[in-house]
């Protein structure tokens, strides 16, 4: 597959599917109807209210692999449908994923939150000259970050991204709003890698909100944040803390998440690293290797 992702944000549609293409037929009689073969996609991001999709369109690219996010009257992600047979090993990954050891599963909390502070200093350094002692703290992460070492980086983090006053809030009406579409659309990311390595997205390695159905995608999407955090200091430098989530700041979020990253001295997509973190995962769940791999960001 492919790593091609479409946003229908702008006009009314109905999605159907014919010969494994999607078929996208605007409502608008004088606009072209778009065919996209399935196993070409791998997101589709329905946002606008009336776009109908038939039972066939989203059975088929499940089938192929792909994943569609269902957004709000906000624009919002609200939904998604991940493939529920992803692998011809899936049930022997599943009982290896719940018995993992709690030991186990600790040090690779421990590693992600160490790649996701790593990345945060580089992103800071990147903007400010210095990391304000974030790497330091990443040095300090022990195993299952007992400390909770990860919640004081964010302390220093998110003021020296976007200043002072700014606070981490998911319903807050500036930044956070696009963080929080861009965190969205990554998550569904990680989640159609961990169902493509056979792994369950619910049994997770340190989060465990009941109420989540993505528990393991929210624990290895840890050390790919900053990739959105940099998309939004970049486009809110340009268009102000207050700029609308329309087309033009989706389409820089998600160009951002669509380039190229390093990751074992290659330069990857962020799909490939993620199918790679999942599988890395997988391998250590069979004992075939102690840790995941994971980006350089």
């Amino acid at each position: 597959m492919t790593e091609r992702m479409i946003d229908l944000a702008e006009q009314p549609a109905r999605l159907c599917v014919r010969n494994e293409c999607l078929v996208i037929e605007p409502e608008d009689e004088e606009r072209d109807k778009v065919t996209v073969p399935l196993a070409e996609l791998a997101v589709l991001v329905i946002s606008h209210p009336q776009v109908s999709i038939t039972q066939a369109a989203l059975a088929g690219l499940a089938q192929a692999g792909g994943i569609a996010i269902v957004c709000d009257e906000r624009h919002m992600p609200a939904a998604m449908l991940l493939p529920l047979e992803a692998h011809f090993v899936q049930g022997e990954r599943f009982e290896r994923q719940a018995q993992a050891p709690l030991p186990t599963r600790k040090r690779l909390w421990q590693s992600l939150v160490r790649a996701k502070i790593r990345a945060q200093a580089r992103l800071v350094t990147g903007m400010r000259g210095d990391d304000g002692g974030l790497a330091a703290l990443a040095l300090r992460v022990r195993s299952g970050d007992p400390a909770n070492v990860e919640a004081e980086a964010s302390r220093r983090y998110w003021p020296l991204l976007f200043g002072p006053g700014f606070r981490r809030n998911r319903d807050g009406q500036d930044h956070n709003r696009l963080l929080n579409y861009g965190y969205a659309v990554l998550r569904a990311i990680v989640a159609r890698a961990v169902c493509a390595a056979g792994l369950h997205p619910s049994l997770g390695l340190h989060h465990h909100n009941r109420y989540d159905a993505f528990r393991l995608a929210d624990d290895l999407m840890e050390p790919y944040r900053p990739v959105v955090d940099g998309a939004v200091v970049r486009y809110c430098h340009r268009h102000g803390p207050l700029a609308p989530l329309d087309k033009q700041a989706k389409a820089a979020l998600v160009g951002a998440l669509m380039g190229r990253f390093t990751v074992e001295d290659e330069s990857r997509t962020l799909f490939d690293i993620a199918a790679r973190t999942a599988a890395s995962l997988t391998a250590v769940y069979a004992g075939r290797r102690k840790t995941l791999v994971l980006p350089e960001l």
